[in-house]
């Protein structure tokens, strides 16, 4: 059979459409959600090669729109779970021994029906699953899948590359075989690329997955499952399974052959998870990969020499762009008081003109929060502030979920930095801003440093460049992805790896060869072409 040493197709990220008035793709889009809306369907389980329903049937709405139905799916049980173990260690052999190139042809040939055919089922589907405006959907479920597929077969290549130096005499190589054993993939509502990606990246590198996505996600998680298997993924490589999380975990963490977590959610579910597996250790063939991204209150910090409208837009669209639910949205924000009331007009201006509603409706910059949970935890936030005498509410505060779950955009101002709101993470449309005095940058920056459990991202905005760098190295620890004149918000794979240390992860930065590298277990190989015929060394001659 023909051999070669083959090169991937050199990625570069997908460009973004626009969706502007006039444009075919927008009306390209807003065909597509009205066809979506208009029809009910029906999501199984994919366990080897069987899609699998049972007698319990979950409704899935929009969560601007919740007494809409957009289908049902299968919720499953510890059977399904075992199934799927099953499933994905019956085809480990085969898809671990399948020549590299075809299974990186498997992954771009994703990517390419995701970019051309699906872009707008992608996209409708997480705009009215996950309630993303189009622009929010476009950069998250068309572009960001796109380049985690394309990248990561080109950071797969790069890794097969990486080989050994070797004396006279010998050839040193190294083969990187895939885990021994399964890799669960646990992945949130938030991203449908977060979801993509997390079963895509131990695949992709030869190992079997179990994946469980969000329910708040299957929506958009069916269009996956429906490329994926287009795209010529074999049956029992990627099972996907809808049960709830406990029930997975009881049976998952006390399998023998369970090799890796794929994980993004909560930093205390992972907290958990990381403990579950601790404690079962003895039980594994191997010591599993642990792989988490997590919680995050990530902040902007403004120093004196900042300009007030560069400022106010970056904390607009970091706290409030998809209502403030990503892992990197500015949560909290320090402004000096030589800044505050500037930067205050511009922003509250800027406030007024944001139109909320549902997703069908482009003119609407932000949306409904994930569901009635959710709604509930952002508004006690909202209302403790309102009774408490250190905070102000200077924008938003209203929250309304008789048709979908609405939550204004929030903006409260406190007196204490270690108020509540400061320090714990919301996951919705709320910044708290604390005005600090402008000759206090260094205290501030010590105070950011110091506030959160968490180091996902961060910003600072300045045009001193000494302060720059004072921040930049104050806040060494504080976040895995800083921005400089900027928002904290809009990593791009290949460009800007994400992920945070302390309590947001475990910093494997998704989209870059870092991650793939624990999906594999390298072997090296020493080969010697003439032996010694002789044990004696020349220091033991006479």
């Amino acid at each position: 059979m023909p051999k070669g040493v083959f090169e991937i197709p050199y990625p570069v990220n997908e460009p973004i459409n626009s969706y502007a008035p006039g444009t075919a793709e927008r009306e390209s889009l807003q065909a597509k959600i009205k066809a979506l809306r208009s029809q009910e369907i029906d999501v199984p389980m994919y366990i080897g090669s069987e899609e699998v329903r049972t007698d319990k049937k979950v409704r899935m709405s929009p969560p601007h729109d919740h007494k809409h139905t957009l289908g049902h799916f299968h919720e499953g049980d510890a059977s399904h779970v075992e199934q799927a173990i099953r499933a994905a260690l019956g085809a480990k052999e085969a898809w671990a021994n399948m020549s590299w190139e075809h299974r990186a042809s498997i992954f771009l040939k994703a990517a390419d029906l995701i970019a051309g055919p699906y872009r707008d089922e992608m996209n409708a589907a997480t705009m009215l699953g996950q309630s993303k405006n189009a622009y929010q959907a476009e950069i998250d479920s068309a572009c960001e899948i796109v380049d985690f597929l394309r990248f990561n077969v080109h950071y797969m290549q790069e890794i097969y590359e990486q080989q050994p130096n070797s004396d006279a005499g010998m050839w040193n190589r190294v083969e990187q075989r895939p885990l021994e054993g399964f890799v669960f993939a646990i992945t949130p509502f938030n991203f449908t690329a977060i979801a993509g990606n997390l079963p895509t990246a131990p695949a992709m590198m030869g190992n079997t997955v179990v994946w469980k996505p969000a329910y708040t996600q299957v929506y958009s998680t069916a269009v996956l499952m429906k490329v994926f298997k287009e795209a010529g993924i074999p049956d029992g490589v990627i099972n996907l399974v809808m049960v709830d999380g406990p029930t997975a975990g009881e049976v998952i963490f006390n399998h023998p052959d369970f090799a890796g977590l794929h994980f993004t959610g909560s930093t205390k579910v992972f907290k958990h998870l990381w403990k579950t597996i601790g404690a079962n250790i003895d039980i594994y063939k191997t010591y599993p990969r642990i792989v988490g991204e997590t919680g995050g209150k990530d902040f902007i910090v403004a120093h004196k020499t900042a300009k007030p409208r560069e400022l106010a837009i970056a904390m607009l669209r970091g706290a409030f762009e998809f209502q403030g639910q990503k892992c990197s949205a500015a949560s909290r924000a320090y402004i000096p008081d030589n800044l505050w009331e500037e930067t205050k007009d511009h922003l509250l201006t800027e406030l007024k003109t944001v139109k909320m509603g549902g997703t069908e409706d482009f003119s609407n910059f932000v949306n409904a929060v994930i569901d009635e949970a959710s709604f509930d935890k952002i508004k006690g936030y909202i209302d403790r502030a309102k009774e408490s005498k250190m905070c102000e509410i200077i924008a938003g505060g209203n929250c309304d979920k008789s048709k979908g779950y609405f939550i204004e955009p929030t903006v409260i101002v406190t007196t204490d930095p270690m108020y509540e709101s400061m320090e714990e993470e919301i996951f919705g449309p709320v910044l708290t801003v604390y005005v600090y005095h402008s000759e206090n940058f260094e205290q501030t920056l010590e105070l950011v440093d110091q506030t959160s459990p968490y180091a996902l991202t961060g910003a600072i905005l300045a045009q001193d460049r000494y302060a720059i760098e004072l921040a930049t190295k104050k806040l060494v620890n504080a976040a895995g992805n800083f921005y400089i004149n900027d928002k904290p918000t809009g990593a791009v794979v290949g460009q800007q790896p994400f992920g945070g240390a302390r309590g947001s992860g475990t910093n494997d930065k998704a989209g870059s060869m870092i991650n793939l590298l624990r999906w594999v277990s390298p072997r090296l190989i020493k080969e010697t072409f003439v032996p010694p015929v002789d044990y004696r060394y020349p220091f033991l001659g006479e």
